[in-house]
């Protein structure tokens, strides 16, 4: 059975991650916000995963992570896999920076949230590549074409 702390300020992102992940046998708890997610990984039923939102009130996603990987180093705390959910690409660097095993680029759907916690629970990684820039290529005239186009 596994336990899963789901952190946001936004009662809809928490209510759309639990019921993506609430299964059979499942515990899914909701906190609401960052100090919160310490307290219940410190809890005798340490969860098997947290996921939490990157913009939480005064202490969102990033600085939950780094606390419990500071407290994890003291052994203070067991490790516990973190998965992040982003507001935009470019957070994907706050993401790496923190020690986040995995990450989503919102909006979110089920089945990359599925994918994501079973890897992770699974004891893998999971980094959202679905909201990244597609590459242009151009195509740069060379010399030959240059003196063609120019009648030579």
């Amino acid at each position: 059975m596994a336990r899963i702390v789901v952190a946001s300020d936004a009662p809809s992102v928490r209510a759309e991650v639990a019921a993506v992940l609430r299964e059979r046998g499942t515990v899914v708890v909701e906190v609401d916000d960052g100090p919160s997610v310490a307290v219940e990984v410190a809890d005798e039923d340490t969860p098997d995963l947290v996921v939490v939102d990157l913009q939480m009130g005064n202490m969102g996603a990033m600085a939950v992570t780094l606390e419990l990987r500071l407290e994890e180093s003291y052994g203070n705390l067991p490790h516990v896999p973190v998965l992040m959910l982003l507001d935009r690409r470019p957070d994907v660097f706050l993401a790496r920076r923190s020690g986040a095993e995995g990450w989503l680029v919102k909006p979110l759907d089920a089945m990359r949230l599925r994918r994501a916690a079973t890897a992770l629970l699974g004891g893998g990684t999971y980094h959202d590549e679905s909201r990244q820039p597609v590459p242009v290529l151009v195509d740069v005239p060379g010399p030959a074409d240059t003196e063609a186009a120019a009648g030579g």
